[in-house]
């Protein structure tokens, strides 16, 4: 299986594919369209700030090819985030591929979001082998709105999107791959699809 993780001045990295190797695949790492168009799978990591991240997928022509991507599409974190409309933060348009956007977290509680959190009104194959309500790592700032692309949610000051799913694209707000047990069986039942 071929499997690709889309490097962009952003992500990370190094635990999605030492997660990756756990589960026996091999990933590459790059930023070349014609390698990620290749791919069977598509994994778009994400830690880091949105507005740079957009710009770079902008000069690469990434943000088209991405949009046009057939295959099964994982965001995590800042990639699912990337994969909306639009984020407040640094008032950023993004790719537009789930019609939600991106808020910021009031500070009524410590921003960011930051620990293990339960996933609820889990829906779908990504979810199957988790246990009732498991809990995966977050860390963010800012959240997706909760909408019918919505396919797992969780709460912190509201209810967020935990999870989004539109055709062959998939995100996940939390991160599997810092997540043990539940985040290995999501990331493995991504790779399953």
């Amino acid at each position: 299986m071929n499997i690709a993780i889309i490097k962009y001045n952003a992500g990370n990295i190094v635990s999605v594919t030492n997660t990756l190797n756990r589960l026996g695949v091999e990933p590459v790492v790059s930023d070349d369209p014609e390698v990620l168009k290749k791919a069977d799978k598509v994994i778009f990591p994400g830690v880091g700030e949105a507005s740079t991240a957009m710009e770079y997928l902008k000069e690469r022509k990434l943000d088209q090819v991405i949009k046009s991507m057939k295959q099964p599409f994982l965001g995590i974190c800042l990639g699912q985030q990337l994969m909306c409309l639009h984020s407040e933060e640094n008032n950023t348009e993004c790719l537009g591929i789930f019609d939600l956007n991106v808020l910021r977290f009031e500070r009524k509680l410590k921003v960011p979001h930051m620990g293990w959190n339960k996933l609820l009104d889990m829906k779908g194959p990504l979810f199957h082998g988790l246990e009732v309500e498991p809990y995966i790592y977050f860390v963010h700032s800012y959240y997706c709105e909760v909408g019918p692309e919505t396919i797992a949610k969780s709460e912190y000051m509201n209810d967020f999107s935990a999870a989004l799913n539109k055709d062959n694209f998939y995100a996940i707000q939390g991160h599997p791959e810092k997540s043990g047990h539940a985040g290995q069986q999501f990331l493995d039942n991504f790779l399953k699809l």
